[in-house]
């Protein structure tokens, strides 16, 4: 297999949303905030050529298919759609993906499946041949959100991948389109259903760690978003998720880190977990099967 880190169109968001319950004197010494309180974040996107013989996207970020207006309002910086770009410049076309696997359906996580916005046009569906992956509680969750977290979810995008024959809604660890090339674990603090990829590999292996943990300093255990729904719920999991990673050597793919797409899990003598052997970018990257 090879891998690479594909960056879509990155945001700029209110630190104190992204930090939750952390005091500014804190997270700013990790990520700079500017003069209106905004830090970069990515929409880091995973590649994986033949797994199990499929070329598979893990994510899209967050697109360009945002009228201007909201593009300003949820700070997205580029105009284009950047994953195209970025499929591109590694040698592929949307056309190419076999499968696209979808952690969850939030806008910047989902809204790359979508064609640049163009007034007067109705929003359409890219990756025409991909069969697309949702996890099952997480797919009624999308159908019918909860007012508190409705304007995350783009509301035409249920019906077009239902429309589209090629959504496969997954339960348990394992998906017909990936079989057991990819083990999947879920997720609630986030939002319901949060679906965790892992790649398997003979020596380790890869996890998109989605928004369990959107960056390095996510790795720390208290660090939760403002934008969790059950942040002690969350900071459970992620520890437990943690543990796991560690004793089996699996790497954490980070998608919102604008600096690191790939690190290990490293805990000190205090049980205090961070990373190591971080990796800025991956291109062709191989793992061994």
């Amino acid at each position: 297999m090879k891998l690479w880190s594909l960056l879509g169109n990155s945001q700029r968001l209110d630190g104190g949303a992204m930090f939750g319950n952390a005091p500014k004197a804190v997270w700013q010494g990790w990520i700079e905030p500017d003069a209106n309180n905004a830090i970069p974040l990515a929409c880091r996107c995973l590649l994986v050529q033949d797994l199990d013989g499929k070329t598979v996207l893990f994510e899209t970020g967050i697109g360009a298919f945002f009228e201007p207006k909201l593009r300003v309002r949820y700070g997205v910086a580029e105009v284009e759609h950047v994953l195209l770009k970025s499929l591109a410049q590694a040698g592929f076309d949307h056309a190419d993906i076999d499968a696209v696997v979808l952690s969850h359906l939030h806008f910047d996580h989902a809204g790359g499946l979508l064609a640049t916005w163009q007034e007067g046009t109705a929003p359409s569906l890219l990756f025409p041949n991909a069969r697309f992956l949702v996890g099952a509680e997480h797919w009624q969750r999308a159908v019918k959100p909860h007012s508190r977290d409705r304007a995350s979810f783009i509301p035409e995008l249920p019906g077009l991948l239902e429309a589209s024959g090629r959504l496969e809604i997954v339960n348990g660890p394992r998906s017909d389109a990936l079989g057991d090339a990819v083990q999947f674990s879920y997720s609630s603090g986030h939002t319901p259903g949060l679906m965790l990829a892992e790649i398997r590999a003979s020596k380790g292996g890869v996890v998109f760690c989605a928004d369990l943990i959107p960056g390095r300093p996510w790795v720390h255990l208290p660090i939760t978003m403002g934008y969790d729904r059950y942040p002690e719920m969350l900071i459970d999991e992620k520890k437990a998720f943690l543990e796991d990673k560690l004793q089996r050597n699996v790497r954490l793919f980070f998608t919102h880190d604008s600096a690191c797409a790939l690190a290990s899990v490293e805990r000190d003598d205090k049980g205090r977990f961070s990373t190591a052997n971080e990796l800025g970018e991956l291109i062709a990257w191989p793992l061994a099967a």
